[in-house]
């Protein structure tokens, strides 16, 4: 997995500035802890702001399979100058409509304007794929596009998971921790530990110590959002939390992903919140496992 260095975190510092991020806010710092508008959702729509994303390949076959997309502006041109943010020009996102698998993947784009990236996806289901990305246009904005796709076959859709404050990973096991209600800002701290001790030592991937989406129940609304600080500013540590600061924008229940690196590795933790509540309260024994949510894969 390539990680950026120092010289894309300050890309990541710099493409903040004029980037409305999804909590309502520029930027990771500076959080006003008050009341604040509920912010759009991101990612219902496949064309917004003069862009589309365009799917050129809508019906992959269960396993392992390579996904090609491309952004088309107002023209119908494909687009193939980007900004980079944290790390990358553009996120590509891939959830199964039931929330039960999640990838977050890195596509390559070619000269000709087309995206592509191998992914796994394990079962037929309908899936819900996202572009989060920033055209160098001039005057473009940051922008999430949303498209469905779908692995033929049999499809058993699963429930939801039970809200949890604990999940466990690959041997790791992530606490949760703040609170998430509908309309005002709310800090989420996520406590990464590994056999009973504090991870410490937790490196830098997409520009921060942590990398978190949020995806509605029911119509999989996007929210992408970043951790308050980051490596190399002179106050965020290495773990074993990390902070967000995020606005959910109506009560629901919202499947959060949080990506973290450590030796070398990229881990995903995956929890099921209400919005309408504190997290932190549920018990432990109802956390889900990495057998239960399919988050692997970038």
């Amino acid at each position: 997995m390539d990680d950026p260095g120092k010289a894309e975190h300050g890309q990541h510092a710099a493409a903040q500035k004029g980037r409305k991020e999804a909590d309502g806010h520029d930027g990771h710092g500076g959080h006003d802890e008050g009341a604040a508008a509920a912010p759009a959702a991101g990612g219902l729509q496949v064309s917004e702001g003069g862009y589309t994303l365009a799917l050129e390949t809508p019906r992959p076959a269960v396993g392992q399979s390579v996904l090609r997309l491309s952004i088309k502006d107002g023209s119908g041109r494909k687009v193939i100058a980007y900004k980079t943010e944290h790390g990358k020009k553009l996120h590509f996102v891939v959830a199964s409509r039931d929330l039960a698998v999640y990838r977050h993947l890195h596509p390559v784009l070619a000269a000709d304007g087309i995206w592509s990236t191998p992914v796994d996806l394990p079962a037929a289901a309908g899936y819900k794929a996202f572009a989060d990305f920033h055209p160098a246009a001039k005057d473009a904005k940051g922008v999430t596009l949303g498209v469905d796709l779908s692995v033929p076959g049999a499809y058993a859709p699963k429930a939801l998971l039970a809200a949890a404050s604990t999940a466990t990973v690959d041997g790791y096991q992530v606490a949760l921790g703040g609170t998430h209600a509908p309309g005002k800002q709310g800090k989420l701290k996520l406590t990464v530990s590994k056999g009973g001790k504090p991870v410490t030592d937790l490196e830098p991937y997409l520009g921060a110590y942590g990398h978190l989406v949020a995806l509605r129940d029911g119509d999989l609304a996007y929210l992408h959002v970043h951790p308050n600080g980051e490596p190399g500013d002179g106050t965020t540590k290495p773990g074993p939390a990390v902070s967000f600061t995020a606005t959910a924008p109506s009560s629901s229940s919202y499947r959060l992903f949080l990506d973290f690196k450590h030796n070398g590795t990229v881990h995903t933790a995956a929890f099921t919140v209400q919005a309408d509540e504190p997290t932190g309260t549920t018990r432990p024994a109802e956390a889900a496992t990495e057998h239960e949510a399919d988050s692997h894969q970038h």
